[in-house]
């Protein structure tokens, strides 16, 4: 199948579902993306584990100040009112459920809403981080991720089988398909892309995906 969207899109879709004024982490990697998509007249507010609340845009390349980072390495920049502080206060501000959303990528994702977004092995790392911290301190837990693995097999699965960061913490799941939520234990489809049929979704997809009134059509601009 060559109809996918790509990582940027994923992420642009999940920006359009973040409130004004939410307090928001985003994972390492491709769910930093998301930042760069805020809907006009809507600024959220961005928190990083390593203890930095309400930063800014990426600065230009070659204006980078190596001491302003996110927990992903990546540099940042400051505005009024950012706020800095220890990595304690700030996974106390996760476990204390005052972040509104967490978005994440992921490996897997079971229909019962557990996730996989780690792994042990040659490419793997030593444990699973503080996203295990994030999924279950969340309000909302949001999973961007392409549809399939490389080699064609679902990432939305049945059951996980690979070490879980979380248990039933997954609510809405992005892909390069699809807007799937986890609603009672079983995917619910609510959006998908126009060219790509029900029929070959689902086979795309490790379980069932139900139906709950209208499937929209997955619309994203070119980003």
């Amino acid at each position: 199948m060559t109809t996918r969207l790509s990582n940027a899109q994923i992420a642009w879709r999940a920006a359009q579902d973040i409130a004004d004024g939410a307090y928001v982490n985003l994972g390492i990697g491709f769910p930093e993306m998301v930042a760069r998509f805020q809907p006009e007249g809507r600024q959220a507010v961005f928190h990083t584990e390593n203890g930095i609340l309400g930063f800014g845009e990426a600065p230009q390349p070659g204006e980078e100040d190596w001491d302003l980072i996110n927990a992903g390495k990546k540099a940042v920049t400051i505005k009024p009112g950012t706020a800095f502080f220890h990595h304690a206060d700030s996974f106390a501000m996760v476990r204390g459920g005052h972040l509104d959303v967490a978005i994440l990528g992921a490996y897997q994702v079971a229909q019962n809403g557990d996730l996989a977004n780690w792994s042990t092995g040659p490419k793997g790392v030593p444990a699973v981080g503080g996203a295990m911290d994030l999924v279950h301190g969340a309000k909302r837990v949001a999973v961007l991720t392409d549809h399939t693995t490389k080699d064609g097999k679902p990432k939305l699965v049945q059951q996980c089988t690979l070490p879980l960061t979380g248990v039933g913490c997954v609510t809405r799941i992005y892909t390069s398909l699809a807007v799937v939520d986890v609603e009672d234990g079983r995917f619910v489809l609510r959006e998908k892309l126009a060219a790509v049929s029900l029929d070959e979704l689902q086979s795309l997809t490790g379980a069932p995906l139900h139906i709950d009134g209208s499937v929209a059509d997955l619309t994203v601009p070119e980003v």
